[in-house]
């Protein structure tokens, strides 16, 4: 009886010990969930796994660095396939089930309207970061919950068109995506000739998630045009690019900057792709010139080595580490809100590119420079 009174005391110490000694470690703060919902299958698989993985190297990087005052991130991303109404199921899961305090790197203009159409970010209070479009509808009119770092199509647009008038070219066609994305492009070109006295002289569509653009490059060449501004994803635009070059070689092709232009490169052949022109709207990420894109390099080869730098998963890095700011600046547990507020009032340069919000602007940046393919797929300057 008396060995069985000791060991009931001896376990009721060891167990008031391992309570005290849990009670005296400060409890694990929560992790911070981020959310995106992108295509990781379909015809932009290619382009939604660049942007997933320069979300996700920004947070790795800050994660190693010991996250953001004690909190680890936790990067949650779904794959949508490109299809409307997936990114809208899968942005409620992230907001009501994953409980995520922002979003970030979304595509599709058609997409993501379709969230504010249905009220989802206004229901949430949430913040969606550096959608990987510049689809006016999502600009204008304002709404406060979309946080853009990258200049519009109108902004593109525009300074092709610039281009191309002072180099003596007049008779300007479009290729375009036949959808609210492909569409906002097109008013953009538009609008940018309307400046100089100037209409299309041709244009040629093709359908989401499709390549077909056999009638497109029929429609457009019946213009002649001298040069062809390509408002679509890469796969059907290399194909275009492949598919007109030998019905007019000496057209200068330009396309916006959702193209990846060393997969463009791929797919349409370097002969075909050789020349063609592409804006861009954040510095280069292969020079190193400046540091953000140091930054990146560095987390590219810790975090995901073997992956080549590109300028779309640069982007999403870019926007990710605005957001990791915002997050560090709120005060208190982050929370869809505080971190919307953070947002808004931030102004921060990473290094060779300034990103500045405000009361009523959601607009970060209108950097747009110009850029041609040279021989090897690499981009000139």
């Amino acid at each position: 009886m008396l060995n069985t009174w000791r060991r009931g005391l001896l376990g009721g110490c060891l167990l008031a010990l391992i309570l005290g000694l849990s009670a005296s470690r400060p409890a694990q703060a929560e992790a911070v969930v981020i959310g995106q919902s992108v295509p990781l299958s379909g015809v932009l698989a290619s382009t939604g796994k660049a942007m997933a993985l320069g979300v996700r190297i920004a947070i790795d990087a800050a994660n190693a660095a010991g996250g953001v005052g004690g909190r680890t991130l936790t990067h949650v991303v779904k794959d949508d396939g490109y299809q409307t109404a997936e990114t809208v199921r899968l942005t409620h899961e992230l907001i009501n089930r994953d409980k995520a305090v922002a979003l970030i790197g979304y595509a599709g203009t058609g997409n993501i309207a379709e969230l504010l159409k249905h009220g989802v970010l206004a229901d949430g209070n949430i913040a969606l970061i550096a959608p990987y479009t510049g689809g006016e509808p999502l600009r204008s009119p304002y709404n406060p919950w979309i946080f853009h770092i990258r200049a519009s199509y109108g902004d593109e647009t525009e300074a092709m068109v610039r281009q191309f008038v002072a180099s003596g070219l007049q008779r300007i066609a479009v290729f375009y995506h036949n959808d609210p994305f492909g569409q906002a492009g097109l008013a953009g070109v538009e609008r940018a000739l309307e400046k100089h006295k100037l209409k299309i002289v041709s244009k040629g569509s093709y359908e989401k998630n499709t390549e077909d653009v056999a009638a497109a490059v029929r429609d457009i060449a019946a213009g002649s045009p001298q040069a062809v501004i390509m408002i679509g994803v890469v796969r059907p635009t290399a194909a275009f690019v492949k598919a007109y070059q030998p019905v007019s070689p000496g057209t200068q092709l330009f396309s916006i900057s959702v193209v990846n232009g060393r997969e463009l490169h791929q797919l349409a052949g370097g002969d075909a792709a050789r020349g063609v022109g592409i804006t861009q709207v954040m510095p280069s990420p292969f020079s190193g010139v400046t540091r953000i894109a140091r930054d990146y390099n560095a987390a590219l080869q810790r975090f995901a080595p073997g992956e080549e730098p590109s300028y779309t998963s640069f982007e999403e890095y870019v926007g990710a580490r605005v957001l990791i700011e915002a997050i560090r600046r709120t005060k208190g547990t982050p929370a869809p809100a505080t971190v919307m507020q953070a947002l808004e009032s931030l102004d921060m340069d990473l290094g060779g590119f300034r990103v500045r919000f405000g009361q009523g602007n959601r607009i970060g940046s209108q950097r747009v420079e110009v850029t041609l393919l040279g021989r090897d797929g690499q981009h000139l300057r």
